[in-house]
């Protein structure tokens, strides 16, 4: 089945049509009543809900209204509901795998909440004929809704819960361990670390990755949401690139993670994982920073790379996203820790060159890069750039006289490059095309 529900397709009469949208309507209106009537059913029948207190309860009913306004509100707009139109559903099951409600009584608590709604239609559709007709029309996109919603709750489930199982007391101690630069000699937790891929083949290349969760409005650091954090852990210990889980634990206001790569060392596939696992998490509501240290293959080496992914951290703009060091020159790293010093030093004419070249549509800043991976090839930068030579040759003879700096020249070019790099409006590092930091370096 897909990620996702499906309005009805059947044409209806317009009278039904009408009638629908009434129903609809109406359903919206008492969705609160709904969430009530279904948080009373589950508290009744299910005794791992009873005994809980105001606030849990609390939140399995805002949890049931949002879902229920959410399919309708879809209907209304005759939309498709998808995966991450309900993502947040995936927040509250990891608070209920982490309150220690078992998946049976988590998937019969959804179930009550979904009898609730069909009690609410019955009722709303009244007995006329074409209340009943249209409250029969409702009945497939709302299963294939509450489906949906059921599928991606039990699954965020099973996942927080495998997570919870495999932090341990161990699992902690053995991440404080090797933070500390020292892989445990024997007993249970050396076992842990070969289960994770470290320290069994002293080859093994490694990278730290720290990640912090963020305030959505603000961007800044959130220390407070630890469900956060642990929901960011989980799927930190999913993205292992070795066929094994990856050691991954909340600590203190981080989630920090080790992990263990191939023989290869080949880090591409891991960063594909961390930004997918970013994105899926922000879609969510758990905005994230993730940082990834350059490979080291010393366990000895591990407190610096956890140094370097938290340095990685602090490049990153408000909103989030993916630093993987690896990806970067040294030339490049340089530029991203440049402060508003380094900005003051360009030349004021190449800043006034690359301003008024911004806001023409940059094919002066475009020429120079072109040229410079171009290896200083006039007639290769002009075909990269599908250009006529001369244009490019005029082009660079325009970027001489208004700064006075020789394209053709290498410290010339570099400045150049320097100046674009510092002068254009700040990027996320993480979206940076490869080819950039190569240019850049």
């Amino acid at each position: 089945m897909s990620a996702r529900s499906h309005p009805s397709d059947v044409a209806h009469p317009d009278e039904v049509v009408a009638e629908r949208f009434r129903i609809v309507h109406r359903l919206i209106d008492r969705v609160p009543d709904m969430a009530d009537s279904g948080v009373a059913a589950i508290v009744t029948q299910i005794p791992a809900y009873a005994d809980r207190d105001e606030d849990f309860l609390a939140d399995v009913r805002d949890q049931l209204a949002q879902l229920c306004r959410t399919g309708l509100s879809a209907m209304l707009e005759h939309r498709k509901v998808t995966a991450e139109d309900i993502a947040y559903a995936r927040r509250a099951a990891a608070r209920r795998a982490r309150a220690g409600l078992t998946l049976v009584d988590y998937i019969s608590a959804f179930r009550l909440g979904q009898q609730a709604l069909w009690k609410l239609l019955i009722t709303a559709a009244a007995d006329s004929e074409t209340g009943r007709e249209a409250a029969l029309s409702l009945v497939v996109p709302l299963t294939r809704f509450c489906d949906l919603a059921s599928t991606q709750a039990a699954n965020a489930y099973l996942e927080f819960q495998q997570y919870l199982s495999a932090e341990t007391d161990e699992s902690r101690a053995l991440l404080d361990s090797l933070l500390d630069g020292a892989l445990p000699e024997r007993g249970p937790q050396l076992s842990l670390a070969h289960s994770y891929g470290l320290g069994a083949d002293p080859a093994t290349p490694m990278v730290a990755v720290t990640a912090v969760v963020l305030d959505s409005s603000s961007g800044a650091r959130s220390g407070s949401d630890t469900d956060a954090r642990h929901f960011a852990s989980a799927a930190l210990a999913r993205v292992g690139v070795n066929g094994l889980r990856t050691l991954a634990a909340a600590r203190r206001s981080e989630v920090v993670a080790i992990v263990a790569l191939s023989r290869s060392g080949d880090t591409a596939t891991l960063f594909d994982r961390l930004r997918r696992a970013q994105e899926k998490l922000r879609a969510t509501g758990i905005p994230l920073a993730i940082g990834v240290s350059p490979v080291v293959t010393r366990i000895a080496d591990l407190p610096r790379a956890y140094q370097e992914s938290r340095t990685a951290l602090e490049l990153l703009p408000t909103g989030g996203g993916v630093l993987a060091l690896p990806e970067l020159t040294p030339f490049r790293y340089l530029l991203l820790r440049a402060d508003e010093t380094a900005r003051h030093l360009v030349d004021p004419r190449i800043e006034a060159l690359l301003a008024e070249d911004r806001a023409r549509g940059g094919a002066l800043a475009e020429t120079i890069r072109a040229f410079a991976d171009a290896d200083l090839n006039l007639r290769e930068a002009a075909d990269a750039l599908c250009v006529h030579h001369n244009t490019a040759k005029y082009r660079l003879g325009r970027i001489q006289e208004l700064t006075g700096r020789n394209p053709r020249r290498v410290k010339d070019l570099v400045d150049l490059l320097v100046a674009i790099d510092l002068q254009e409006p700040a990027q996320a590092p993480n979206s940076i095309p490869p080819e950039a930091s190569r240019r850049a370096g």
